[in-house]
């Protein structure tokens, strides 16, 4: 597969499952949003992933950075997985961090819209601990038609 093919399919969706490495070697697989953030001319971009910094698969991530990001069209019978390693940013602290300002950025490329109340977004996502997990893809398989 084509990665340049591939990344334009992605970019026109934005639910996949994320697949991570456990303590013991298992895989486990999280429903996710994504963003995709083209990279600069002949390079991959990245995709933001929300996540809550208690949760497994961020510990995962913390642990392990090497990921797989699974999409799939069941109308057309076509997938991709993606192979890449994480960048974890800082989780957000403040209304107005830098994270605070990537997941504003974050919720408008997923919902296509601004949020009704920034305020509100922004607390609730210091509340939850939220941070972004910044996936580059290294390599991918699947089919497309």
């Amino acid at each position: 597969m084509d990665m340049d093919t591939a990344l334009a399919w992605a970019a026109d969706r934005t639910h996949a499952a994320l697949i991570t490495i456990r303590s013991d070697g298992r895989p486990q697989s999280s429903d996710i949003s994504y963003a995709y953030r083209s990279g600069p001319a002949g390079a991959a971009g990245t995709f933001d992933i929300s996540v809550t910094d208690d949760r497994a698969k961020t510990k995962n991530m913390r642990r392990d950075n090497r990921v797989v990001l699974h999409l799939s069209d069941r109308d057309a019978w076509s997938y991709l997985a993606f192979d890449g390693v994480v960048k974890l940013t800082e989780v957000t602290t403040e209304p107005g961090d830098a994270t605070s300002d990537a997941l504003v950025a974050y919720f408008e490329a997923v919902s296509g819209a601004p949020h009704p109340d920034w305020d509100e977004f922004r607390t609730a996502m210091v509340s939850e601990g939220r941070l972004l997990a910044q996936f580059t893809p290294t390599s991918v398989v699947g089919q497309i038609h």
